[in-house]
C-alpha cells in the first residue's frame, strides 16, 4: 500500500543539489580559486578533459604545492553556507523529512562542509562522486560512473552529472 488514505504516514523525501544550493558557491571552483590555481584550471578546462578527471588533476596540482588534505579541509570550512539554508535543513530534518543530496561535487568536499556546519546527520543519502585519500596523502576524485570503462546506459545526462543507480 502506498500510504495515501491508508492511515499510514507518508514520509516526504527532499533532494538537494549541493553546489550553489546548499553551498552559496561551487565547491570545486572555491577550492581551485582559494589555492590560486584558476589559470591552470581554465587551461585544463579548454582541453575537453571530463570534469571529474579535471578536478582530480587539480587535486594533484594542490598536492604538488605541498598542500595537505588538512589544508583542503580548512579551505572548505571557509566556504559560505547561508544561515537560512542551514536552518531550513535542520527544520525539515526535525519535521521528519528524508533529506538527500544529489550532486556533481565529491564526497570529501560535501562531508567536510556538512560536518563543519553540523548538518551531516540530517542527510540519509548522498549521491555524488567518490573520493578517497591515497597512500601519499593526496585527495583522489573519481566519477560516479567510470565512463572510461563502460557506458552506464543513461542517454539523458552528461556522464559526469548522471547519478543513475544501476
Amino acid at each position: 500500500m502506498d500510504g495515501f488514505g491508508s492511515g499510514e504516514e507518508t514520509r516526504v523525501v527532499v533532494v538537494f543539489d549541493f553546489d550553489k544550493t546548499i553551498l552559496d558557491c561551487d565547491s570545486d571552483n572555491w577550492v581551485v580559486d582559494q589555492f590560486g590555481l584558476s589559470d591552470t584550471f581554465r587551461q585544463l578546462l579548454l582541453t575537453g578533459t571530463p570534469w571529474n578527471t579535471l578536478m582530480d588533476q587539480m587535486m594533484s596540482e594542490i598536492h604538488s604545492l605541498g598542500k595537505s588534505i588538512g589544508d583542503i579541509a580548512d579551505c572548505l570550512r571557509k566556504a559560505l553556507l547561508h544561515p537560512r539554508i542551514a536552518s531550513a535543513i535542520r527544520s525539515a530534518h526535525s519535521a521528519g523529512c528524508d533529506l538527500r543530496i544529489l550532486s556533481d561535487a565529491n564526497m570529501f568536499f560535501i562531508k567536510t562542509i556538512l560536518e563543519h556546519n553540523g548538518l551531516m546527520d540530517c542527510f540519509s543519502m548522498i549521491y555524488t562522486n567518490p573520493s578517497f585519500i591515497n597512500e601519499s596523502g593526496r585527495l583522489r576524485i573519481l566519477p560516479y560512473h567510470d565512463f572510461n570503462k563502460s557506458i552506464h546506459g543513461c542517454n539523458t545526462c552528461p556522464p559526469n552529472m548522471c547519478k543513475v543507480i544501476n
